[in-house]
């Protein structure tokens, strides 16, 4: 490896695993990488993050948002909009 090179390691801002650029090594250990996809420069993780969720749990999270949101909204002040 050498500076320059493309490696694999997670992004704490993009909350994924993706490619990433060599920015600094301390000998043959590589120090700092840079996220090729939003361009942050952190240390190397070792591509050691959360898991990526898989489609269904990123439904299921979703489906939860906007049910839970819903069901959020009390029925008083939408009783107060209608009698004004």
């Amino acid at each position: 490896m050498r500076l320059g090179d493309d490696i694999d390691d997670y992004c704490s801002r993009c909350k994924r695993s993706t490619d990433h650029s060599i920015v600094s090594m301390v000998g043959e250990e590589v120090s700092k990488v840079r996220c090729r996809t939003c361009n942050s420069e952190h240390n190397f993780k070792h591509n050691k993050g959360s898991k990526e969720m898989t489609a269904k749990e990123a439904f299921d999270k979703v489906l939860a948002s906007v049910t839970g949101a819903q069901q959020s909204i009390p029925e008083t002040s939408k009783a107060k909009r209608r009698k004004k």
